[in-house]
């Protein structure tokens, strides 16, 4: 069985599979470092510290590239085709959903790419996920590694001789932090329709999300029915049908915009994101809901549909200037996020700003631990506190 490690960077290898090199030390070990598309064999009947100094000697280990994408999804079907042969391929790579959005990527792309591999020609295989960099999830590994003192040694030693900026830097993506050097390491496999939803649930902030449908599981996971339903009620509550239309910013699939037409509301849903908004117009469709394609910034700037009430609703994440919410052509804006998001960034700018007065302040949901992406991992639902805002016109 071919045996090969794919990763970012050279000290990945050392950090996130030094266990894997260990394991394979009397067979021969072949390592692509995406970040400058080199290629290290690690011979056979090497020993975990000879094969550390190998990557050490490598050109990777002092390269300084920061492309995001250098291997290309073709390029790494071809490299994993050839390294296998016409034999089945084991392959160690990143976590579809790394906190680090170069790793998670190019582990998403690995496992696709072998399983191309393994379809032209190679029989069978298998690919490994090492948990990695993962702070706001809990995973369930199939195999979990304790290192002994001399490999962690190695691990640190490592760093420290070759890698030392890493240690003080503030990029997120690169910086070797306490969590990132891990004393166990764990490995996972992952079908593709659970690897998509670890990838699509950990980059909800780029377009990366939109790669499944329902990637924050709305329609299945018993937290956000509650919080949708909820939301759907609290909104009834101040806003009835017969007062007017209303506008939900960034509606996604359509989850809440449903739950709304089913109450009567006119609703103009609208959704920047074109996967979200091709499924958001076959799940929404009727007589109700008009689907656009603005973003929040394009609903201020062009001030183009007045309603009843803007619904802002879990969509204040994504970094979006909060002075274009004056713009709104509306009087009531429901805003609801995340408890500690509305205290670090949305009560701030309410303080700051005489225009909007609070009328209505309602807990949502509470907070529930949850698993997710079939149970292959859990985490906290972080709750969600509604914030009925009006304009203030004295």
């Amino acid at each position: 069985m071919a045996k090969t490690v794919v990763a970012f960077r050279a000290e990945d290898v050392v950090l996130d599979f030094l266990s894997v090199l260990d394991a394979t030390k009397d067979e021969e070990l072949r390592v692509l470092v995406a970040s400058t598309g080199e290629r290290v064999t690690l011979r056979a009947r090497t020993t975990p510290d000879e094969r550390v100094a190998a990557l050490a000697s490598a050109r990777a280990a002092a390269a300084a590239d920061t492309r995001d994408a250098p291997v290309t999804a073709d390029a790494l079907r071809a490299w994993l085709a050839s390294v296998g042969g016409t034999g089945p391929l084991e392959v160690w790579t990143h976590s579809p959903a790394d906190d680090r959005r170069t790793r998670r990527l190019l582990g998403h792309d690995t496992a696709i790419a072998a399983g191309a591999a393994h379809g032209s020609g190679n029989s069978g295989g298998t690919v490994w996920h090492a948990v990695g960099d993962s702070p706001y999830l809990q995973f369930r590994a199939d195999d979990e590694r304790p290192l002994t003192p001399a490999l962690i040694r190695a691990k640190l030693d490592f760093v420290n001789a070759h890698r030392p900026h890493l240690l003080g830097l503030d990029d997120p993506e690169e910086a070797v932090t306490t969590a990132r050097v891990p004393a166990v390491e764990r490995f996972f496999r992952s079908d593709p329709e659970e690897r998509g939803r670890l990838y699509a649930l950990m980059s909800s902030l780029d377009d990366g999300a939109a790669t499944v449908a329902d990637p924050w599981e709305f329609e299945t996971s018993p937290y956000e029915r509650e919080r949708l339903d909820a939301t759907a009620a609290w909104v009834t509550r101040w806003c009835p049908p017969g007062e007017g239309r209303l506008v939900e910013a960034g509606a996604c699939e359509g989850a809440l915009t449903r739950r709304l037409a089913d109450k009567g509301y006119a609703v103009e849903a609208t959704e920047p994101n074109a996967a979200f908004r091709r499924r958001l117009e076959r799940a929404a469709h009727g007589p109700g809901v008009t689907v656009h394609p603005h973003g929040l910034d394009d609903l201020a700037r062009a001030a183009a549909l007045p309603a009843a009430a803007y619904l802002l609703i879990e969509m204040l994440y994504y970094g979006q200037d909060l002075d274009a919410l004056r713009r709104l052509p509306t009087d009531r804006l429901f805003v609801a996020l995340a408890p500690d998001w509305f205290d670090e960034r949305l009560r701030p700018w309410l303080d700051a700003d005489p225009g909007w007065r609070v009328r209505d302040r309602a807990e949502l949901v509470a907070p529930r631990l949850e698993s997710v992406c079939g149970a292959r991992a859990h985490l906290v639902k972080r709750g969600s506190r509604g914030v009925l805002l009006e304009r203030s016109h004295g």
